[in-house]
């Protein structure tokens, strides 16, 4: 059994659709699941949707639906007929119906809640995979449409959903069949709780949505096709001449992933490292470049990639009551704890704590709670630079390169990851690209 997992720009048109469709029937020998995204730009789409509903603007709510669903409609009359454009129109006409019942609602209530969010949200997976099963079957592909909510089973922390694995191994059992010489297309992103209600798995879940798959039916592989070729040295719109690199370990993947590198998702390395299951990235585009594999466990060979993440807010709290003090950083903590608020990096001195975050959201209220512990000060548009490589840190060398590259640009924060295998800076995000610039002309052009 093989996952194959494709993003929204690998689906975006009925040209593309096919070309995943392509690769999928390629490998109908080995039981293949296409896990795929909604269509470029849907997701946008239905949060504008959602919020303008919200706002109680019924008419633009509805010109977006129309749009969505113009979009759709139009892919399925280019690339199909006879019956199965009959049954792919009666089934998006169904959806239709039921998000304008949704838009209807929130425009009336001038609410929408991340539950409903959630709900509305899951309709540009179930549009786009609704095209991709019926291309598939008037192709003459074996093809079963599932949905992904029967057995993609998660909490409900609706817009960001912690999927449960053990419900998710024993539905998967239930409802997914694969089989060789058959298709299987299913939904990313989406899931629901116990109680059926949908979920998301937050944004670019579609790849969490893949290795939660291929884990739940040991799958000896996972394939995510995005548009690049594998994960690269460094982003490629920033340095053209970024290279993709042909293996990595789960963790050195894990760390790109969370700090900027948008090819895989960061939490979707984690369900494939406890069956060791590779995990392929690999160019729609250009299927015959090999692209990425990410194993449990690759031989270092130097700085392996810069990634980087940028809208990062700093937080210092500056307090004298840190000094001999037990249990002060938990207190600290425990503050971004309560408003799910996660800490990239840290720096602390005898006198002062220093922390990034990405998600400001709760910003005003841990703000407000610090302040009892110190003085607080907050800077914003900063972002991090994370420098990957196995076993390099404890070597002199890479540091004395990095910071002799980096010599004229200011670093505010470092951070030497506990893995050894990371070293994270922080800078003005208006010198961020400059900074990349430095970095692989020093690491990767010499």
């Amino acid at each position: 059994m093989i996952v194959l997992k494709f993003g929204g720009t690998s689906v975006q048109n009925a040209a593309m659709m096919d070309r995943a469709l392509d690769i999928a029937y390629n490998r109908i020998n080995d039981a293949p699941i296409l896990v795929a995204s909604a269509m470029s730009k849907i997701t946008d789409t239905l949060i504008k949707l959602s919020a303008a509903a919200a706002d109680g603007d019924g008419d633009t709510a509805m010109a977006l639906l129309e749009e969505i669903m113009k979009r759709h409609t139009s892919v399925a009359k280019e690339f199909l007929s006879g019956s199965c454009l009959e049954e792919a129109t009666s089934r998006l006409d169904s959806y239709k119906q039921e998000l304008h019942s949704l838009v209807k609602g929130v425009t009336l209530l001038k609410e929408c809640s991340k539950r409903t969010l959630d709900t509305i949200l899951a309709f540009g997976e179930l549009l786009s995979t609704t095209l991709i099963a019926y291309r598939a079957k008037e192709r003459g592909i074996p093809t079963e449409l599932l949905d992904s909510r029967l057995f993609i089973r998660t909490d409900d922390n609706f817009t960001n959903a912690a999927p449960l694995l053990k419900e998710i191994r024993k539905l998967a059992k239930r409802y997914v069949k694969p089989l060789p010489g058959k298709l299987i297309v299913c939904q990313g992103f989406i899931g629901s709780t116990a109680e059926g209600v949908t979920t998301t798995l937050g944004r670019g879940g579609s790849d969490y949505s893949a290795t939660l798959i291929g884990a739940a039916v040991g799958a000896f592989s996972v394939e995510i096709w995005t548009d690049v070729d594998g994960i690269m040295t460094t982003d490629p719109r920033v340095i053209p001449g970024a290279r993709s690199i042909p293996e990595i370990s789960y963790q050195e993947a894990a760390e790109l992933a969370y700090f900027g590198a948008k090819v895989v998702h960061p939490s979707s390395i984690q369900p494939a490292i406890a069956l060791k299951i590779p995990v392929w990235v690999k160019n729609t585009h250009n299927p015959d470049h090999p692209g990425t594999v990410i194993l449990s466990d690759v031989e270092s060979r130097g700085l392996r990639a810069i990634a980087a993440k940028k809208s990062i807010t700093l937080i210092n709290v500056v307090s004298s009551r840190m000094l001999n003090a037990y249990g002060f950083l938990s207190k600290i903590f425990s503050i971004f704890e309560k408003y799910r608020t996660p800490v990239d990096l840290i720096a602390t001195s005898e006198v002062s704590v220093t922390m990034s975050v990405d998600n400001t959201s709760r910003l005003k209220e841990i703000t407000h709670e610090l302040q009892q512990y110190g003085e607080v000060d907050i800077r914003r548009n900063r972002a991090i630079l994370c420098l990957v490589g196995k076993n390099i840190w404890d070597e002199g060398e890479w540091f004395i390169r990095t910071f002799t590259a980096l010599r004229s640009i200011p670093v505010k924060l470092i951070s030497y990851g506990g893995s050894h295998i990371n070293l994270s800076l922080v800078v003005d995000e208006e010198n961020c690209e400059e900074a990349i610039r430095c970095l692989h002309r020093e690491f990767f052009e010499k």
